[in-house]
C-alpha cells in the first residue's frame, strides 16, 4: 500500500447541523487514510500488509504509526520535518453520509527516492488508491511503485477513490494518469466510474484495465474481466445494513477483495472465480467495518 496515513477528526451530529447554532453529537479522532484503511483490513485478515507512507514528525505521526502497527501492518513511513502529519476532518451527516475536508500536509512529500526495490520483491500485489497518483511529489512516488511493482510480478490495483481531485485536471488527464499506473484491477464507485467515463459505460473500465470491480454498496457490486475480445460481467450481492457512519467502508471492501482475489488466484481458480472469490469478502468485510465502530486514537 502507497499513500496517506492520516489523522480523522469525525464530526458525527445527531440531526441537520444549523449555520449560527449548536447541535449535540460525536466528535471523534480516528487513524484515517485510504492507503492505510486498507493496510489495515488486510492485516485483520491475516494478511502481510505494508504500508509506505509519509508523516510529520510530530506526536500525531508517531501515534498513528503505531496504531497501524498494533493492526499487523509492517509500516515504513518518512518522517518530514517542517510539515505536520495529515489531517482529514469528516462530516458524517445523520444518514451516514460523508463530506471531508482534506489537509494532507506530509502525506504528500513522499518522493520516488523514498522508495526502495527490494520493498517489492517478492510482493504479491501493490494498491494505490488514486490520491497516491496525484499531487507532487506524492504522485510521482505512487507511479514509480506502480512500476516497481509490475516489475516485480506483482499485481497493481488501483481504485480511483475521489472523483474530484481526480477530474481536477480534465477527463483527458485522469484517463491518461490510470493508463500510465497500468492496473490489473481497477476499483470504483458507480458514481466515480460514471464521473470518469459518462453515464452507462462501465464497461469502458476495461480499456483501462484487464478487471475492475464497481462497488455500488448495499446493492454489492459489479466485477468486469476482459478476456480476448469478450467481457464477463458478475454481479454479487451483499447483506443490506443501515449505516450510521461508511467511513473507510470502501477501503475496507478493497482490502477484502484483495484478500479474497490474491487467494484465489494462488489456489489455482479461473480469474473470473477468484475475482467473484474477492467481492464476497469484499463485501464481507466493508459490512464489518459499517457494524464496528472503529476505535479513538490515543495521541497521548
Amino acid at each position: 500500500m502507497i499513500g496517506d496515513l492520516v489523522l480523522d477528526v469525525v464530526l458525527a451530529p445527531e440531526r441537520e447541523v444549523k449555520p449560527g447554532s449548536d447541535v449535540t453529537g460525536r466528535v471523534m479522532l480516528r487513524q484515517g487514510g485510504s492507503a492505510s484503511n486498507t493496510a489495515r483490513w488486510l492485516g485483520r485478515l491475516g494478511m502481510r500488509p505494508t504500508l509506505v507512507c509519509a508523516v510529520g514528525r510530530d506526536a500525531t505521526g508517531r501515534a498513528l504509526v503505531a496504531d497501524v502497527a498494533a493492526a499487523g501492518v509492517e509500516v515504513r513511513a518518512v518522517r518530514v520535518a517542517g510539515a505536520p502529519t495529515g489531517r482529514i476532518g469528516v462530516l458524517v451527516d445523520p444518514g451516514g453520509e460523508r463530506s471531508f475536508v482534506t489537509q494532507r500536509g506530509a502525506a504528500l512529500r513522499l518522493r520516488p527516492g523514498d522508495l526502495r526495490p527490494s520493498w517489492f520483491a517478492g510482493a504479491a500485489g501493490v494498491h494505490l488508491p488514486a490520491y497516491s497518483l496525484l499531487d507532487l511529489p506524492l504522485g510521482l512516488a505512487g507511479m514509480t511503485a506502480a512500476n516497481l511493482g509490475h516489475a516485480a510480478g506483482a499485481l497493481v490495483s488501483v481504485d480511483l477513490s475521489s472523483s474530484a481531485p481526480l477530474l481536477a485536471e480534465g477527463r483527458r488527464a485522469a484517463l491518461r494518469l490510470i493508463e500510465d499506473a497500468a492496473p490489473d484491477l481497477l476499483f470504483a464507485t458507480r458514481d466515480e466510474a460514471r464521473a470518469l467515463l459518462g453515464p452507462k459505460r462501465e464497461e469502458r473500465l476495461l480499456e483501462l484495465a484487464p478487471a475492475a470491480v464497481v462497488k455500488r454498496g448495499p446493492e454489492g457490486a459489479t466485477v468486469l474481466l476482459r478476456t480476448g475480445h469478450d467481457h464477463i460481467r458478475l454481479e454479487v450481492a451483499t447483506t443490506p445494513a443501515r449505516a450510521e457512519d461508511t467511513t473507510g467502508a470502501g477501503d475496507a471492501f478493497d482490502a477484502g477483495f484483495l484478500a479474497g482475489w490474491l487467494d484465489g488466484r494462488r489456489k489455482g481458480l479461473a480469474e473470473a472465480a477468484a475475482l467473484q472469490r474477492g467481492a464476497v469478502l469484499g463485501n464481507r468485510t466493508a459490512l464489518r467495518q459499517i457494524m464496528t465502530r472503529p476505535p479513538e486514537l490515543s495521541i497521548g
